[in-house]
């Protein structure tokens, strides 16, 4: 599968010590839309997933082309990953937010957890969501690239004036 290129995320959430923990994360997908649910699939030994296990919820943040060097540092059992990156509390769920790496991030109520082989299905229900205008990041073939069309455009508002 490492032939077919994927949009890249960072998933974040914190330990039971509240301290923040996460994983470069390109198994992921769009479950349901009603309710919102993303699916992704995490290492059954990690760290990460035992903490999101505590925590019950998690931070899918999508990373835009300039966020390589935050999937680079999430993807490696480096120490104290979130001191190499700008982060904070997202608006909604208060869930680790990638600021200056991720166009878009998703807070995620954790709804159901599923084992297969030495990975775990995650499945969280989209409580809230915080969106930028940004091109995404991709990863295939073992390397990077940028989405060929372009940025994908921020929210827009919606006669009301609420962002849709």
């Amino acid at each position: 599968m490492s032939a077919f290129p994927t949009g890249v995320a960072v998933i974040t959430t914190y330990g039971p010590d509240g301290l923040p923990r996460g994983l470069t994360c390109s198994s992921l997908a769009s479950v349901t839309s009603e309710p919102p649910t993303l699916s992704v699939c995490l290492n059954t030994r990690g760290e990460t997933l035992r903490a999101l296990r505590t925590h019950g919820a998690f931070a899918v943040n999508l990373l835009h082309d300039g966020g390589r060097g935050a999937a680079e540092v999430f993807a490696k059992p480096v120490a104290n990953r979130f001191e190499q990156v700008e982060w904070r509390p997202s608006p909604g769920a208060g869930l680790p937010w990638l600021v200056q790496d991720a166009f878009t991030t998703a807070d995620c109520r954790v709804s159901d957890l599923i084992e297969i082989g030495d990975h775990t299905m995650v499945l969280g229900e989209v409580t809230g969501v915080v969106q930028d205008s940004g091109t995404p990041l991709l990863y295939g073939v073992r390397r990077f690239a940028h989405w060929p069309g372009g940025a994908v455009p921020g929210p827009r508002p919606s006669p009301e004036g609420v962002a849709s």
